[in-house]
């Protein structure tokens, strides 16, 4: 399958939607002469990162509340699973949740561009490709950050993918693996997957090491070095360029904004959602709302979730740090984390929550 591949691989998507590749059959032209719409080009100034058990689509749902502007990720699926798998389950969404990006792992460009096909069929605004998750479970898969060790099969991925789908190709990698410490290298593999038809990179600034932690120490551990993302952006002005790593704060945000096109929230917009609203709020000029009514917001799809016969707890984990910090704060997240999981709870439950956190603030401003 690799060979097929070179001649074609340093042709920009847009041309390569227009070739075959041997053996693959391509959706007709009709599902692939719409540019993306606006909110997606719009939306490259902030964006969620996909994140494992964390970014299914409750939570999503609540993002695109907080964040009407934003770019949202799925979790990773492999590409095997979207073939595969129950695929609503796995890859189905709400239309509240555009634009929205559908993360892929997997390193057989078939694969990879089958999925691609579903992925649109399925209505996604992106497929994003996963080289930078470095859990063991991942690398025995040989995907994720291992793969930055493997440019050429990145590169024939993307390849495959662009060719299968209209859709923008995007990769979203770290800056090296174990002790790499080579700028030329991490550019070098950057340079070999946008001449494939890569439309864009998430750089998360750090490395991976792929031996010794585990991948939440990844997160943490291996030192940030944002000016090697700087430095990418400054030497390929016209390469789309988004910050991911570390960033946790409206202030940081806009500072890293002076030197890329996009910023990547991770944890921070999970334990502090607040902080993603504050962010979009700065970015579109639109005021902030109060913590309150954005979880009021989020009241009609919760009961049609429920009406459904799904669980509270599914969709309450998401919203547990909303009052972070906050008088009261921990007040609500101790009702959701004790009532939420019991059969029948429901949306009284949040009102309780809400209603004891603001007797709290309350009680601590007198």
């Amino acid at each position: 399958m690799h060979a097929a591949l070179p001649q074609i691989q340093r042709l920009p998507c847009k041309l390569l939607i227009l070739l075959r590749i041997p053996g693959r059959r391509l959706r007709g032209p009709s599902s692939m002469t719409l540019p993306p719409p606006a909110a997606y080009a719009d939306s490259l100034r902030l964006s969620v990162a996909p994140m494992m058990d964390w970014t299914d689509r409750h939570c999503r749902v609540f993002h695109r509340l907080l964040a009407p502007s934003a770019r949202l990720y799925t979790e990773m699926v492999h590409a095997n699973a979207v073939i595969h798998g129950d695929r609503q389950r796995l890859i189905g969404f709400d239309a509240v949740e555009h634009p929205l990006a559908l993360q892929l792992g997997g390193s057989d460009p078939a694969l990879l561009a089958q999925a691609a096909q579903i992925a649109q069929a399925w209505g996604y605004d992106e497929i994003n490709l996963n080289c930078g998750c470095p859990s063991d479970r991942v690398q025995a898969g040989r995907f994720g950050a291992c793969l930055m060790r493997e440019p050429a099969l990145v590169a024939d991925c993307v390849a495959a993918m662009c060719a299968a789908t209209a859709l923008p190709v995007t990769v979203k990698c770290r800056l090296g693996v174990d002790d790499d410490d080579d700028y030329a290298v991490f550019a070098g593999f950057i340079d070999q997957v946008v001449g494939a038809g890569a439309a864009m990179v998430v750089v998360h600034a750090r490395n991976a090491w792929l031996k010794g932690l585990s991948p939440k120490e990844n997160r943490e551990v291996p030192p940030l070095r944002y000016d090697w993302a700087y430095r990418l952006k400054q030497e390929r002005p016209a390469l789309p360029v988004v910050l991911n790593g570390g960033i946790a704060s409206v202030e940081a945000s806009l500072a890293h904004l002076q030197h890329t096109d996009g910023v990547m929230l991770g944890r921070a917009a999970y334990h502090d959602p607040y902080v993603l609203h504050q962010l979009e709020a700065a970015l579109s000029g639109r005021p902030e709302r109060a913590r309150a009514d954005l979880l009021q917001a989020y009241q009609p799809y919760v009961q049609a979730q429920l009406d459904q016969g799904l669980a509270l707890k599914h969709m309450t984990r998401h919203i547990l740090g909303l009052f972070h910090g906050q008088p009261g704060g921990r007040v609500f997240r101790q009702v959701l984390s004790e009532g939420a999981h019991r059969p029948g709870a429901g949306w009284e439950l949040v009102e309780q929550a809400l209603q004891r956190t603001e007797d709290q603030a309350r009680r601590i401003a007198a």
